[in-house]
């Protein structure tokens, strides 16, 4: 078990970012997840902050993006970085960057296996289960103090 907890989370725009964001993604969503590639990219990267975290070797390990409205997505962690609080590193980076900008809370659609991950970031359940790409999801929101 490798207990390196060591990571350094980068944000910035898809021009800057993409390269390693993508290759996350798809290592998580499209490979191991089997979601179809052509619906894994979108037109909102464009328009996102993202974030990438990369572990002591500098190999990117994690990423996730806030859109303008407030909704945070793509939290992906590569299999062997799991366990090691990159996703939560992620998820708090891109709530303060929404915070920062004066978003009164912010939203995600989490798979329904991640939920307990988010409420344990404050975000409670918004509504009922639903499915993507044949997984399920559930809405979930945080209004910030």
């Amino acid at each position: 078990m490798n207990n390196d907890t060591s990571h350094d989370i980068r944000l910035g725009t898809w021009d800057t970012l993409n390269a390693d964001a993508k290759a996350i993604r798809f290592d998580v969503f499209v490979a191991e997840q089997n979601v179809p590639a052509e619906i894994e990219l979108d037109d909102m990267d464009a328009v996102c902050l993202h974030a990438v975290a990369y572990d002591a070797a500098g190999v990117p390990i994690g990423t996730g993006r806030l859109l303008p409205d407030g909704h945070i997505g793509r939290m992906a962690v590569r299999k062997t970085a799991r366990g090691r609080g990159v996703g939560g590193a992620l998820l708090q980076a891109l709530m303060a960057q929404a915070r920062a900008r004066g978003d009164q809370r912010v939203v995600l659609s989490a798979q329904t296996h991640a939920a307990p991950f988010y409420q344990r970031h404050g975000f409670s359940i918004a509504g009922e289960a639903f499915y993507e790409a044949g997984i399920a999801h559930i809405d979930m929101q945080l209004t910030f103090a």
